[in-house]
């Protein structure tokens, strides 16, 4: 079955979100597609049907296809633990933590599984869209590669490449590409498309032209920026904004070095009764908010010296002495204990380290990975949660006795005394329309009702309208091969 690519002249330019829109366009057209991606570096991963894990950017492409995520659709997983090491999630299971050189020689070993899945994929559907990691341009990490060029020479898959006029200088973005690339990279490329304009589109006709005349490739279309991009989940915490909505309910998020999984987050954005603020390094917790969240993190002990480093904790100290709440989700809940205990050393070096000591747990890492869908009741509200766990590390202690839910019957996560200090290892409930509306009530906000899941679905809707307006889709999809 054929398959195009979309690969980016450098990192964060819109892949992502082209290929949301062009999978929900080939849908909409009566086609069966897929997404894939050979290799994606995310702490934001999503649980799949089949039991395992993927970037979150690929589930929302599974999403705009109609289907279910599947590991296939994502074969190699990198979750950064440290600056220089990370997890490495082949076929969503975890193989290894290893450092970038490690990874190094490991990577030619990987492109077996990538074409596995790819192939896979490919028996299941009329297209497959694949979308690059980072840029080819890239070319010092070229031998061995499985997430641009390399991948795509292997799978014989035709390229589209993606500038981002809004960061500036995208004539040199894809011609400069094109002069770094060796000729056969070169020649597996098919055009380029100009993405995220500002303004009138013909002012850049003349930029338009001399790229098609020093490279050869021809233009598939300039994409205007997207306005309703803020409504899709978010594949970086940064790209959250740092407030959002404008509601009377005081939500602050503490932006983790090593963040991981806050999809809890884009619902809550979108609620016009809440006012969501990111907490970035070097700010304060303000002092009217109402409630802190502390989110997942992929490395609980070097995460809670990092808040320690920003003063956070001392900021969280004073929001409880003013009555504020506090909810730590995952790893976040590991921090609000007692200890996070780390015998293997699995987050770095063995050992304890203390955590902020408001509920009364403490948490031991251990190797195994707990990565489910989960069907839970809320104790305060009764209300039914989807959500999904993802995590090491096992807690327990006296506050346990008051739990946050309860799956299948059995207690999960702590709640103190007084019911302000809250934790829990299940993400992604805010998702649930329920559980959002039933939460919010008990604190006094309003909630708005809206469906998120409608509302994620609508704006892909327009996103393939919007592509469909300004690209020439036909031609694209006529690349297929």
């Amino acid at each position: 079955m054929p398959a195009i690519m979309i690969q980016g002249a450098g990192s964060n330019v819109g892949k992502s979100m082209l290929v949301a829109g062009l999978c929900r366009a080939a849908r909409l057209r009566g086609l069966s597609v897929r997404p894939f991606k050979p290799q994606n570096m995310s702490n934001n991963a999503a649980v799949t049907a089949d039991g395992g894990e993927i970037g979150r950017a690929q589930a929302l492409q599974a999403m705009a296809c109609g289907v279910e995520p599947l590991v296939d659709m994502n074969p190699v997983l990198l979750k950064p633990e440290t600056d220089i090491g990370a997890q490495v999630v082949v076929q969503g299971k975890r193989i290894a933590t290893v450092k970038a050189r490690e990874y190094s020689a490991l990577k030619p070993s990987l492109m077996a599984p990538v074409l596995d899945s790819f192939n896979r994929l490919k028996s299941q559907c009329d297209l497959v869209i694949v979308e690059g990691a980072g840029s080819p341009a890239e070319v010092n990490l070229r031998a061995g590669d499985i997430a641009n060029m390399g991948f795509a020479l292997a799978g014989d898959v035709p390229v589209v490449l993606v500038g981002d006029i809004d960061r500036g200088g995208v004539i040199a973005q894809i011609v400069g590409t094109q002069a770094v690339l060796d000729p056969a990279d070169n020649a597996q490329i098919a055009g380029f498309i100009i993405n995220k304009f500002r303004g009138d589109v013909s002012l850049f006709d003349d930029g338009y032209a001399l790229i098609e005349g020093r490279t050869g490739w021809r233009g598939f279309g300039v994409v205007p920026f997207f306005p309703e991009a803020f409504r899709l989940p978010a594949e970086d915490a940064l790209d959250i904004a740092k407030a959002a909505g404008g509601g009377a309910y005081k939500i602050a998020c503490l932006t983790l070095s090593r963040i991981a999984n806050f999809d809890d987050l884009d619902p809550l954005a979108q609620e016009p009764g809440v006012s969501l603020r990111m907490i970035r390094a070097g700010e304060a917790v303000p002092g009217d908010t109402d409630l802190v969240i502390i989110p997942g993190s992929k490395s609980t002990r070097g995460d809670l010296a990092y808040l320690r480093a920003q003063g956070w904790d001392v900021d969280i100290a004073a929001h409880v002495r003013r009555g504020g709440a506090v909810l730590g989700i995952c790893g976040g809940y590991q921090m609000l204990g007692q200890w996070v205990r780390d015998p293997q050393g699995l987050e770095g070096a063995a050992g304890d380290t203390p955590g902020l000591g408001l509920l009364d747990i403490e948490t031991v890492m251990s190797a195994d990975k707990t990565l489910t869908r989960v069907q839970a009741q809320h104790v305060e509200t009764s209300c039914p949660i989807s959500g999904y766990e993802i995590h090491i590390g096992r807690s327990d202690g006296r506050d346990r006795a008051r739990p946050f839910a309860r799956v299948d019957g059995v207690a999960e996560g702590a709640v103190s005394a007084d019911g302000r200090i809250m934790g829990s290892y299940l993400h992604g409930m805010f998702s649930d329309d329920r559980f959002r509306a039933a939460f919010l009530t008990a604190r006094g906000a309003a909630p708005s009702g809206q469906s998120y899941s409608e509302t994620v679905e609508r704006t892909l809707d327009a996103l393939a309208a919007h592509l469909e307006a300004h690209l020439d889709i036909d031609a694209l999809f006529r690349l297929a091969r």
